[in-house]
């Protein structure tokens, strides 16, 4: 977009850059300002629907295929063989994310969080969005 198109200079692709790492939400996020500074926003729709789209196509049609399946003796032992890959990395996200933060709230949330996901049947989203309130209310 800037060397070989010449859509935009250096100083909108370091701007959008900057404003994208400035911003909540993913950091993916860069592509769809750098498409608004190209081209205003069907550029930002383009180039977000060009980065998300193919993921996210392929991730559904994954997870129809193997909910259509979830009987098949391969796909119950890749879900048995991937949950603890899965609970160590999201363990390792928590203790990393709450270690850098002062104080002992963090931690705590995290345990919480975990123990909740362990013992109950609760919606994420309904954890997600406590996490969301208890951080913009400052307790974390």
């Amino acid at each position: 977009m800037v060397g070989e198109m010449g859509l935009l200079s250096d100083a909108q692709f370091n701007a959008s850059i900057a404003i994208a790492q400035a911003s909540p939400g993913p950091n993916v996020l860069f592509v769809a300002v750098m498409g608004y500074q190209a081209a205003g926003l069907p550029g930002a729709v383009a180039t977000l629907a060009g980065i998300m789209l193919p993921s996210t196509t392929l991730t559904l049609a994954a997870a129809r295929w193997t909910h259509a399946r979830r009987d098949w003796r391969a796909v119950r032992a890749f879900k048995a063989g991937m949950a603890p890959i899965v609970i160590a990395l999201m363990f390792a996200t928590g203790w990393i994310l709450s270690a850098e933060a002062p104080g002992w709230r963090h931690l705590l949330l995290t345990v919480a969080a975990a123990v909740l996901v362990w013992r109950t049947r609760l919606h994420l989203l309904v954890m997600i969005a406590v996490g969301a309130i208890v951080g913009g209310l400052g307790w974390v």
